[in-house]
């Protein structure tokens, strides 16, 4: 079994189409919203044996298309840049994978599957983000309220009929009210990845940000399988602590409707939307309060 990242079956406006090959482990897979299409990663999340290859039969929804027509970068690292942004972003995940061990994840669940941090509503818990910036982002330095309405709008333009995914888009960053309870970024943002095995390849900064970690030290967890068997399934993976899991786990706590998917989505996938314009938060709120009201009523324990 290897560990390392898939890109899953890319699921497109119109129809779900494989881009790759499948290694049935699904540890990371994103969402992009961006200047024309919507698409989405998605996977059924169970373990082939063999993997299994499909190709896509079509190039036009590829992500590579649409940045070579229209120059579109996103989620350029570097470890030795003097761009103060990418300086903030590499410390960040330097500190993250430098303090994100098996024995810090179960701390982190432990403390943080309490909810009793606070409670409010979701638009007034997102307000709290406003003056949020997301240490890890290379590409926006916008506070996350703003690209969680940026995001939520994009995904209405693309389905208009899917009011749950809307909401999914609006909440998907919400997990990073973290940060202002205590927990210092790298604890919070970033992209998670197995902890308890040895990092893929596809980690963001792997080469250069895991030396002083004390699980790369252990033989326990240092090996590709690290204190997994092979074949175990994704629900038995222990993941790096961020916002996609906590966000998840107030979901299920408070019993929210949203359908599986969305939770799937929050929990295990990146949304972007890379745009520059700032949308009317005060004149969206009354749309996406009435969203809130069908599926995350009320105050909402964090």
């Amino acid at each position: 079994m290897s560990l390392q990242p898939q890109k899953c079956a890319e699921l497109c406006a119109n129809d779900i189409t494989c881009t790759s090959s499948c290694c049935g482990h699904c540890i990371e897979t994103y969402v992009y919203v961006d200047h024309e299409r919507f698409r989405y990663a998605w996977t059924d999340m169970k373990v082939l044996v063999p993997p299994i290859t499909l190709q896509d039969p079509s190039e036009i929804f590829r992500p590579e298309k649409v940045i070579k027509e229209c120059g579109w970068q996103f989620r350029k690292y570097s470890s030795d840049s003097e761009d103060a942004r990418q300086k903030t972003v590499y410390e960040t995940y330097l500190q993250m994978h430098t303090h994100q061990t098996v024995d810090f994840v179960n701390s982190k669940i432990a403390e943080w599957t309490k909810f009793d941090k606070f409670k409010c509503g979701i638009l007034d818990a997102l307000d709290k983000l406003n003056s949020f910036v997301d240490d890890s982002d290379p590409d926006i330095a916008l506070p996350n309220s703003i690209h969680a309405y940026q995001t939520a709008e994009r995904i209405r333009a693309h389905h208009p009929d899917k009011d749950w995914m809307q909401l999914t888009g609006l909440i998907h960053d919400l997990g990073k009210v973290m940060a202002l309870y205590g927990e210092p970024q790298w604890a919070v943002v970033g992209d998670t990845y197995p902890v308890g095995c040895s990092a893929a390849p596809s980690v963001v900064l792997r080469d250069s940000t895991f030396r002083d970690n004390s699980d790369a030290k252990n033989p326990l967890y240092n090996t590709t399988l690290g204190m997994y068997k092979e074949g175990c399934g994704l629900d038995s993976i222990l993941m790096s602590w961020g916002h996609d899991e906590y966000m998840y786990q107030v979901l299920k706590h408070n019993k929210s409707t949203l359908p599986q998917i969305a939770l799937d989505m929050i929990s295990k996938f990146d949304l972007y939307t890379k745009k520059e314009v700032v949308p009317d938060v005060e004149a969206l709120k009354p749309y996406y309060q009435r969203l809130v009201d069908k599926y995350c009523p009320g105050d909402i324990e964090f």
